[in-house]
C-alpha cells in the first residue's frame, strides 16, 4: 500500500521511525513538530467499492528516537485525538465519529506505540516499524514500512529527522463495522503519515 494514509481514525504514538542519517547526527529524541504544521496522518478508505473516501486527522501528538548507527534501537509513539478526523464533509465527519464508527466520545484518542524496528536488507533509509495500535479501544499489532526522508540543520538553529510511514489494517479487527454506510467493500483502511520532528 502506498501513501495515503487512510486509516486516520483515532490516536497514535510513532516514536520508531529510524533510518539512516547524515555522519553529523547522533541518537537522539525527536518532538514531532504539530505546531510547525509539518506532520501529516491522512487515511484513505473505499466508499461502497465505487470511489476512495479521503481524509486526515489534525489533532496528535508523538515523538520518536533515532540512532544511525543502531537502526534497530529506533522507536516511535504517536496519540491520535480522534475527534479531529476531517474529511471535509461536516456531516460526513459527524458520522464517522458516531458511535457506528470511532465512537470518539467513549475513544476520544488513538495510539500507536512501536515494539521494533527492522531496517531492510541492503537499505539504510528504509524498514518496517512493528508496533501495537490501540483504536475504538482495541489493541492490534500493525507493522508500518518506513522510509527516511532526510535530515539535517534546520534555519532556527535546530535539528530535523523526517520520516513517511504507511500501513493497512481492517476496521474489523478493532470492532468497526465498515457496513455502516461505507459498504463491504471498505473493510481495510490505508493510513499514510509525513513526520518531521525536531531533536530535543
Amino acid at each position: 500500500m502506498k501513501k495515503l494514509l487512510a486509516a486516520g481514525l483515532a490516536a497514535i504514538t510513532l516514536s520508531p521511525l529510524a533510518m539512516a542519517v547524515s555522519p553529523a547526527a547522533s541518537a537522539a529524541e525527536y518532538q514531532i513538530d504539530k505546531e510547525g504544521q509539518h506532520a501529516f496522518i491522512e487515511f484513505r478508505i473505499q466508499h461502497l467499492g465505487y470511489s476512495w473516501l479521503l481524509g486526515q486527522f489534525r489533532d496528535f501528538d508523538g515523538s520518536f528516537s533515532y540512532d544511525p548507527d543502531d537502526l534497530t534501537a529506533s522507536a516511535a509513539e504517536v496519540t491520535i485525538h480522534t475527534d479531529s478526523l476531517d474529511t471535509n464533509h461536516a456531516e460526513r465527519d459527524k458520522h464517522l465519529k458516531s458511535t457506528d464508527f470511532l465512537d470518539v466520545s467513549t475513544f476520544p484518542e488513538a495510539r500507536f506505540v512501536s515494539t521494533g524496528f527492522e531496517p531492510k536488507k541492503g537499505e539504510s533509509d528504509e524498514g518496517v516499524l512493528k508496533g501495537d495500535l490501540t483504536l475504538h479501544g482495541v489493541t492490534r499489532p500493525v507493522a508500518i514500512e518506513v522510509t527516511r526522508i532526510g535530515g539535517g540543520d534546520d534555519p532556527w538553529g535546530g535539528y530535523r529527522q523526517g520520516f513517511e510511514g504507511e500501513t493497512e489494517f481492517k476496521l474489523a479487527d478493532f470492532n468497526i463495522d465498515p457496513d455502516n454506510h461505507l459498504g463491504s467493500a471498505s473493510e481495510t483502511v490505508h493510513l499514510y503519515m509525513s513526520l518531521e520532528g525536531i531533536r530535543q
